[in-house]
């Protein structure tokens, strides 16, 4: 593996997310986002799919977008608009996560698996996206027959 990535775990709740695009991956994205308590706005003209948990700004990305936010995330076809916003991101300070480009993230989605009141994410190297679904598959399971203590 390349670089090496420290797993940090942060409490989210509460805190604002901006996600600049509204297709698939972005609303993925949120979903993550929103599952672990984030305030999540999508900035898109428009979206794949309705989601409940989000709040959806109809328009293009504009500069002043990620004013106010913890953390931003640029998923739109658009290289350019996605540079964009990693240069807003870091003038502010954001951690930013870039889903065309990940040698321009400040962090990554890794896979989730919770279970057993216990939550563990894993990260690939980014050659073998089979090989960290499969491992991801098995902490699943091993999670899921896991008791909970409290």
């Amino acid at each position: 593996m390349g670089n090496k990535r420290f797993p940090l775990f942060v409490d989210l709740n509460g805190r604002a997310a901006v996600v600049i695009g509204g297709g698939t991956v972005g609303l993925r994205r949120a979903e993550i986002l929103c599952a672990f308590g984030a305030l999540v706005t999508v900035v898109s003209p428009s979206l794949a799919r309705d989601v409940e948990s989000i709040r959806h700004v109809a328009r293009a990305y504009a500069p002043g977008d990620l004013a106010g936010a913890f953390l931003a995330v640029a998923a739109t076809d658009d290289p350019a608009v996605n540079g964009a916003v990693g240069e807003e991101a870091r003038r502010l300070g954001i951690f930013f996560n870039r889903s065309d480009d990940p040698g321009q993230c400040d962090f990554f989605f890794p896979a989730i698996c919770e279970g057993g009141g216990l939550v563990a994410g894993l990260i690939g190297g980014g050659s073998d996206h089979k090989k960290t679904a499969r491992t991801a598959a098995d902490i699943r399971k091993i999670l899921e027959n896991s008791k909970d203590d409290t």
